[in-house]
């Protein structure tokens, strides 16, 4: 009886994978890769949160805006490069922090207090210089005020910290209209620098602590940073190569008409988009605001779809806007929404006052309101673990 190839036993053929199921070490199968959410959810998720922390300076309220961001990351961050971000976007975070506190106190406060701290020695300046200060009384009322605009700004920036960790950039590039292609390239670039310039650094110090060499002061850091300035320059001309190789830049020609259709509508849209977000802020362009707020991004969005006639792309496997891609954006646009309805409803609670300087208090509703961001955290796929496929017995 003949042996069959890859059996231990006689006449019997070796088991078939079930379908769906990958080879050790091998690529994703579609199965898997379609259960990922689609990566514009988490931006507009976490650009809505961000919208959030602008809307309020209450530290209690951002404090849990940051938490709730935090937490998403930690249970959904993916096993990749660009996850790693986060920590230093959390890092430029304290040190905007760090830094407008030390203005204020250096520079002085525009809140007037009665509550002094301390004082430092005022240097004095010249008649042209009026309206600025170095030295002099610092009060509990300036730095207050002082702590709570940067927290929102450190909050902003850490909401911006979970976009770039938990979407990949080059599946956002693919979901990108045809007429933002090129735009899209050129933001996909940027926002992979830092990451890949952070996990580089992360390399090249960790390779040289096992060599026994130094990895930090101002040595550390010049022996280091030609070997990652060398990596970026490799990875630009690769990345150059690959769209070159792939036809980057190919356009199909279009009417007359269309481009300009294409550029009016375009352009009437953005200034529909300026002229309705303007009148949402003020007092008395209420009536018109919305309305020409919408006409402008219709426009837009026409303007955008016959712009992108002109690009020759496909799509390889698109990601799938689904159910729970509409559930994550929903959950960032409804913690915005009722932010912004509680502000205008009591603007004291969001926004304590330093003058008197009294303890902020966490408002229930909007409180509650903050927690619907945790809502990703259980619709979303957990993300894949790291396989080891050397352990993994060969087929």
């Amino acid at each position: 009886m003949r042996e069959s190839r890859g059996s231990g036993r006689p006449g019997l053929a070796p088991p078939r994978p079930e379908r769906g199921t990958p080879p050790a070490g091998g690529p994703v199968p579609y199965a898997r890769r379609a259960a990922r959410l689609h990566p514009g959810a988490w931006w507009l998720w976490a650009l809505a949160l961000g919208t959030a922390a602008t809307r309020t300076t209450n530290p209690l309220l951002l404090a849990l805006l940051i938490t709730v961001s935090g937490y998403v990351v930690a249970v959904r961050r993916p096993h990749t490069p660009w996850a790693l971000s986060y920590g230093a976007f959390v890092k430029l975070a304290a040190a905007v922090l760090l830094l407008r506190l030390a203005f204020a106190v250096v520079l002085g406060s525009p809140i007037p207090g009665t509550h002094t701290l301390f004082t430092l020695p005022e240097v004095p300046l010249p008649d042209w210089a009026q309206g600025i200060r170095l030295g002099g009384r610092v009060t509990a009322e300036g730095l207050a005020f002082a702590l709570y605009d940067a927290l929102r700004l450190a909050a902003l920036l850490i909401c911006v910290g979970a976009a770039n960790a938990l979407a990949s950039p080059s599946r956002l590039l693919k979901s990108l209209p045809g007429a933002l292609y090129e735009l899209g390239v050129a933001v996909v670039v940027a926002l992979t620098f830092a990451p890949n310039l952070i996990a580089d650094v992360r390399r090249l110090r960790a390779a040289r602590r096992l060599r026994g060499r130094p990895d930090k002061g101002v040595r550390g850091l010049v022996q280091v940073g030609l070997p990652v300035l060398e990596g970026a320059l490799e990875r630009s001309v690769s990345l150059a190569a690959a769209m070159d190789a792939r036809g980057y830049g190919r356009t199909a020609e279009v009417p007359p008409a269309v481009r300009r259709t294409t550029a009016a509508l375009t352009l009437g849209g953005l200034l529909g988009v300026c002229a309705g977000t303007y009148g949402l802020l003020t007092a008395a362009g209420g009536g018109y605001g919305l309305p020409v707020l919408l006409a402008g991004v219709a426009s837009a969005l026409a303007g955008l779809w016959l712009g992108g006639r002109r690009t020759l792309r496909t799509r390889y496997r698109p990601d799938p806007w689904d159910a729970r891609a509409w559930l994550v954006t929903a959950s960032g646009v409804a913690v915005a929404a009722l932010l912004t309805l509680a502000g205008s409803l009591d603007p004291g609670a969001l926004r304590p006052g330093v003058v008197p300087l009294e303890p902020p208090t966490l408002p229930l509703w909007p409180a509650a309101a903050v927690l619907i961001g945790l809502l990703p955290a259980f619709v979303t796929p957990a993300p894949e673990a790291v396989r080891d496929t050397r352990e993994e017995p060969t087929p």
